[in-house]
């Protein structure tokens, strides 16, 4: 739990990133507004979305962020054996440019950490510049495809090797 200044004012708001079922109301809202967005950007084939079947799976890390108790992010990844794969990064657009998709990333690497992990992969899109610059701006280096993706000139793939 983090505390932090909301914009403007000198009122503290409570940040909370805690682990959450994904098949709740609120998630699926969350992964729903994820989902429109993605759709709307790129072909069916270059999205690479997991249901919230896939995010319940034990070997996935589900978690949800949290502003004075409204959801307002998600984030995930999956245990893939030898690195971890974060996936449905998304934060609801009036919550955007306040650090939380940050605080999400840092969590998620923190717990992708105790899983005893220490690589850290992703796949985004070319049409999501503010996403490329909070994974660029935490260290993560462009790479080739990995696991099941093939190349795609519509995905960005990322790697960051993780240390406490």
């Amino acid at each position: 739990m983090s505390l932090g200044l909301e914009p403007g004012t000198n009122c503290m708001r409570s940040i909370v990133v805690q682990p959450a079922d994904p098949a709740t109301d609120e998630a699926r809202e969350l992964i729903a507004q994820l989902d429109a967005y993605h759709i709307a950007r790129y072909p069916a084939e270059s999205n690479h979305l997991l249901s919230v079947e896939e995010l319940r799976q034990p070997n996935v890390t589900f978690l949800m962020s949290r502003v004075d108790g409204q959801a307002t992010a998600i984030g995930a990844f999956v245990h893939r054996g030898d690195y971890a794969e974060i996936k449905r990064m998304y934060v609801l657009p009036a919550f955007r440019g306040q650090k939380i998709g940050r605080r999400m990333l840092e969590e998620i690497e923190s717990r992708i950490l105790a899983a005893g992990l220490v690589i850290a992969r992703l796949e985004t899109g070319v049409h999501q510049a503010e996403a490329l610059g909070l994974y660029e701006k935490a260290g993560y280096l462009r790479r080739g495809p990995f696991g099941g993706y093939a190349e795609d000139p519509l995905s960005v793939f990322m790697e960051k090797y993780l240390t406490r």
